[in-house]
């Protein structure tokens, strides 16, 4: 293994995917997971090891913690945890949200994140390297209409993540980190004709990449956005 070991959730689609294979062509070690098989097999394909991707619901914890382990066992305590894995619902006013959308958007956003990070962090805090870099929003520092739960849900990661930042050892840092707005599949589903109007994963890679690969322990507990 050459470089960083990176391990990135949400890693199949969007700037998880435009992450992953930014780095692996830089020389780090990434192994990340996605709910579509079908992509996980595509990258699996197309990147060989020391590289790895495998099909995950981060929102199933017995499926998490499985995968940590043999993550672990893999690569070892990454030095950089990309929680990047998250849905969001159709735009509609918070009373007229599914209680099933809302369960679900809560499910992967916030206990997927936890989960993750029972799984991994133990190691990480035993070898005191690595940096956590939560995936934010704009929206989880400000607010919009008809993204009530989504917003919750990364004003959730905030608190999350400053609170576990105050919890780590003095080698290592968890961040929040907002990506600015991106045209990805999920920017569709709340902006829909609009989103295109964005810059996609695949510019937007270019000036996040190295400024998440700088995120240190100067950072910790530092709400930080992007560079646009």
């Amino acid at each position: 293994m050459s470089g960083k070991k990176i391990v990135i959730t949400g890693a199949t689609r969007g700037i998880g995917r435009a992450l992953a294979e930014t780095w692996i062509a830089e020389g780090h070690t990434v192994v990340g997971c996605g709910r579509s098989a079908a992509l996980v097999e595509e990258l699996n394909q197309r990147y060989s090891a020391p590289h790895r991707f495998d099909t995950l619901d981060v929102s199933d914890p017995t499926a998490v913690a499985t995968w940590s382990q043999t993550v672990l066992e893999h690569l070892g305590p990454p030095d950089l945890l990309i929680n990047n894995a998250a849905i969001i619902g159709e735009n509609r006013p918070l009373w007229e949200v599914p209680t099933e959308e809302f369960s679900r958007v809560i499910d992967v956003n916030i206990k997927g994140v936890f989960y993750v990070l029972k799984g991994l962090v133990p190691a990480m805090v035993e070898a005191n390297n690595g940096v956590i870099v939560n995936v934010s929003s704009g929206w989880g520092r400000t607010t919009s209409p008809e993204v009530a739960t989504y917003c919750s849900t990364k004003y959730a990661i905030e608190g999350l993540t400053q609170a576990l930042s105050a919890e780590l050892p003095n080698g290592m840092a968890a961040i929040p980190l907002s990506p600015g707005i991106v045209h990805t599949e999920l920017l569709e589903i709340c902006f829909t004709h609009h989103a295109s109007e964005f810059p996609g994963p695949d510019v937007w890679v270019k000036k996040a990449a190295p400024y998440i690969l700088s995120l240190g322990r100067k950072q910790n507990g530092q709400s930080v956005s992007v560079p646009q």
